[in-house]
């Protein structure tokens, strides 16, 4: 028979590793964006696919590691009265975990208040070359402004509520509380890729060869430009 609290290290460290890759994946898409804006004419040339790959790899590697640390030693099973909400995870370990998501959420949001001023800038240089309001970029900057509020909206209201509960609850809280507030950080990674799906272009596309074999008539894939977000 399989050890019952060897079955719930391996159990809390896939789910640490599950919300590492989320969290990680999320951060590793925004510095990216904001260095496409920031970078708009070196940046195709300086990032490669070579390097995506890599960047992922070294993700995963992160997060592989810390689902390992409740097997390593990295757990409460010596002293239950020291459990988090996520037994067998330490209380001082979970607030640490959700310590470095908050800061990771503020590092987000600075570097989402730099991309929306680089976006509407690239726009408004755009509109003086042009001598006339550029409605196609100007409205492509607002969309990719827009998808990039609502990502971040979702996102907090996903994870803060985690987070926090984390700072302040231990095992002994009730465990609906925890179902509750894990349950929308656990739908988060399903909920991002529905709403680039309905907002990005480039994605629809997609869906439509993939699930009906071609593209409506009515369907315009504008090139992408760097005021994109």
């Amino acid at each position: 028979m399989i050890n019952t609290e060897f079955v719930n290290l391996i159990s809390a460290g896939l789910l640490i590793a599950a919300f590492s890759a989320s969290v990680l994946n999320i951060l590793a898409i925004t510095v990216d964006r904001y260095l496409s804006l920031y970078n708009a004419l070196t940046y195709h040339t300086e990032r490669t696919v070579t390097f995506a790959y890599v960047i992922l790899v070294l993700i995963w590697l992160v997060c592989v590691a810390l689902g390992m640390l409740p097997v390593l030693g990295w757990n409460c099973l010596q002293d239950e009265s020291t459990c988090s909400i996520c037994r067998p995870v330490t209380k001082n370990n979970a607030a640490l975990l959700a310590v470095s998501f908050l800061l990771i959420f503020a590092l987000m949001m600075q570097l989402y208040l730099q991309i929306c001023k680089i976006a509407f800038r690239h726009a408004q240089q755009i509109a003086v070359q042009h001598q006339f309001m550029a409605t196609s970029h100007a409205s492509s900057t607002t969309k990719g402004v827009s998808t990039l509020s609502v990502i971040l909206g979702t996102f907090a209201l996903c994870w803060i509520p985690f987070a926090m509960y984390s700072l302040v609850a231990d095992s002994r809280y009730p465990m609906v509380y925890t179902y509750a507030t894990v349950l929308p950080a656990t739908c988060s990674s399903v909920i991002n890729p529905i709403i680039y799906a309905f907002r990005n272009p480039d994605i629809q596309k997609s869906l439509w060869l993939a699930c009906c074999g071609c593209v409506p008539s009515n369907f315009s894939l504008r090139p992408r430009t760097s005021s994109d977000v």
